[in-house]
């Protein structure tokens, strides 16, 4: 298969400046209906995953038997601002499983929520671990592996959570996973095939094929997503947005380094892309356009519209440069 192609452009007064060329792969019921790119690139999903990473916590009972509601799976699947409704959630979850914040080990990180900085510094208090953007995903390991009767170390790799995460991973993707690498919040991240990650999406999509417990498992974790859309990034977050204009249409969620996927049940379709940069600009944009040609949301929505058409603003409020997005990703606004 070939490398990587151009998705997207940054102009200014009409001349390229910038270009981010990545991957993107659709994949449907009958596997593959689109791609750019490379499908058989290996990448590091990151936080793309967390949908898959959380599924054990609720086909193994533990979600059930800890009384856990349809916000607290949304949060499991989270990569959020640390905002007080994302750190308010998590606390309340841990105190219900008898622990307390020193029980995570995803590291404190400095929220990207305004307000809560905000709180931080006028308190004079560091921020703690409950405003790492994946404490909701490792109150889900904790869970899990209380559930499990487990030990501790939960983000060690041979420990029964992490253990349970990878079959998941691998069976949803449809591959062993070729490696791993350790995620900023500690915990490890299988790496696999743009294509079975597209791939994964689908299943989860259409999880018919995955016999019952996990395929209500997914839909459970899927239906969470969509319902509680700020909980899973927060307020001026792609994911957040794309997933408020799309409706009960999409379950959208980026990762680090570029990586973005959407799961479309009412479609059959799951869609993986990655940008080669890193650039969380471009794969916003290029996740936008598909969903537009996927007749999931309207271009002119201005959720939407932020992503697609963003222009460069200087410091004195002037238009300097915007964004142009590679054409066959819309094709026409025709559906694939």
């Amino acid at each position: 298969m070939g490398g990587a192609v151009k998705l997207v452009e940054l102009h200014r007064n009409g001349i390229p400046e910038s270009v981010h060329r990545g991957h993107v792969v659709v994949w449907g019921p009958a596997g593959i209906v689109a791609e750019w790119g490379q499908a058989d690139k290996v990448i590091f999903p990151r936080s793309a995953c967390k949908m898959l990473q959380a599924l054990p916590l609720v086909e193994s009972g533990a979600a059930a038997s800890a009384g856990l509601l349809e916000n607290h799976l949304a949060l499991a699947c989270a990569s959020h601002q640390g905002a007080d409704m994302h750190t308010r959630l998590a606390r309340s979850w841990l105190k219900t499983i008898n622990l307390d914040e020193a029980d995570l080990r995803c590291g404190p990180q400095t929220p990207n929520d305004r307000h809560a900085r905000a709180m931080l510094r006028e308190a004079f208090t560091a921020p703690c671990q409950l405003h790492n953007n994946c404490s909701g995903k490792h109150t889900g390991f904790l869970t899990l592996g209380q559930h499990l009767g487990a030990g501790p170390e939960y983000i060690e790799l041979d420990h029964p959570v992490q253990k349970a995460v990878r079959e998941a991973f691998e069976a949803l993707t449809g591959a062993p996973a070729p490696g791993y690498g350790i995620d900023g919040c500690s915990a490890p991240n299988f790496t696999c095939e743009i294509a079975h990650l597209a791939r994964a999406m689908a299943h989860m999509a259409r999880p018919e094929g995955l016999g019952k417990t996990r395929a209500n498992a997914a839909r459970a974790l899927i239906e969470a997503m969509m319902a509680h859309p700020l909980l899973v990034a927060g307020e001026n977050r792609a994911c957040s947005a794309l997933m408020a204009a799309a409706g009960k249409e999409a379950a959208i969620k980026t990762g680090a380094e570029g990586v973005f996927v959407a799961i479309l049940p009412t479609k059959g379709l799951g869609i993986a892309l990655k940008i080669e940069d890193g650039s969380s600009r471009a794969s916003e944009a290029v996740m936008a356009a598909l969903l537009v040609r996927l007749g999931v949301v309207q271009a002119k929505d201005p959720r939407v519209a932020q992503y697609l058409h963003r222009p460069e603003i200087n410091r004195r409020g002037i238009k300097t440069g915007e964004f142009i997005v590679n054409e066959s990703l819309f094709a026409g606004g025709r559906p694939l």
